[in-house]
């Protein structure tokens, strides 16, 4: 989910916007699959969703930037091809197990906090620092200030001598890359396994999330565990034996951020501001 986060903050800030992110994640979580299966490594089955995704990314991009093709739209094909390419390469893989990554180990650590990192996968740690160093990069460096600059006004960024285009691009891929990790990881990490549409919506629901975050890559971690703390919540809750319907508990997890997102916008008093050239895009559909 921080993977899929991140990237779709960096693309609106840059002023696209791609629902296709679960598509992203599908390809991702299906090519990583079935390369850590066949190679025993999931560092490569890592490496392939990234791969998988900026290359799904690349429809996205061709579609908005060279052929000036809605936005909204192009998304909605994104994630029709991802679904069901990753349906397709993935079946053979259906049941099939990895090992995944091995835990954390620091030698000479004390044995309690040696079991903590028992629990901590390199994938966390790496969903950990990918969204701090973007946050950074994007407030404090002048690459970050172009690549908001071209968010706001890409008009205002051509005076300047900025190409929108190359930004957008660069925005586009960077998303895919980091869809695609987010879906290898779900696959060779958490899960273990692969199954057809085992992202269950992640990234539509990282889609929507992108407004708590203000659009800042800084608060996608925190925003993240939202999720992860609701799914806990909903297999523990199961576990418990409590008197409800499993399919009424599994919609906790989705339904948790709409209630949290519902009450940031209701209550808070420091609204991020979304990027102008964005604003313009959801208004009026272009």
């Amino acid at each position: 989910m921080a993977f899929a986060l991140c990237g779709e903050i960096l693309g609106e800030r840059a002023g696209i916007v791609n629902i296709g992110i679960e598509g992203q994640m599908l390809a991702g979580a299906a090519a990583g699959f079935g390369v850590a299966v066949s190679t025993g490594n999931p560092w490569l089955g890592l490496l392939a969703g990234a791969a998988a995704g900026m290359t799904l990314s690349l429809v996205h991009g061709v579609l908005c930037l060279v052929c000036r093709a809605n936005q909204i739209v192009s998304g909605i094909a994104v994630l029709a091809i991802g679904a069901g390419c990753s349906s397709y390469f993935g079946s053979p893989y259906v049941g099939r197990q990895v090992s995944g990554f091995a835990p954390l180990s620091v030698p000479g650590m004390p044995a309690a906090v040696a079991g903590v990192l028992r629990s901590v996968s390199p994938t966390m740690v790496i969903g950990i620092i990918v969204p701090l160093a973007f946050g950074a990069a994007l407030y404090t460096t002048r690459w970050g200030l172009r690549w908001r600059a071209v968010g706001e006004s890409p008009s205002a960024a051509r005076v300047l001598g900025i190409n929108p285009t190359h930004y957008r691009w660069a925005a586009i891929l960077l998303g895919g890359l980091l869809s695609g990790i987010g879906g290898a990881a779900l696959s060779v990490d958490y899960a273990k396994g692969w199954s057809e549409g085992m992202t269950a919506g992640r990234g539509l629901v990282a889609l929507g999330l992108v407004v708590m975050t203000r659009w800042n890559p800084l608060f996608t971690t925190p925003v993240a565990m939202i999720f992860g703390a609701a799914e806990s919540l909903s297999l523990s809750a199961q576990s418990w034996g409590i008197n409800v319907s499993p399919y009424l508990l599994s919609l906790f997890p989705y339904m948790a951020p709409l209630i949290v997102l519902a009450l940031h916008a209701r209550f808070s008093r420091r609204r991020g501001q979304m990027p102008a050239s964005l604003a313009d895009i959801l208004t009026i559909g272009t």
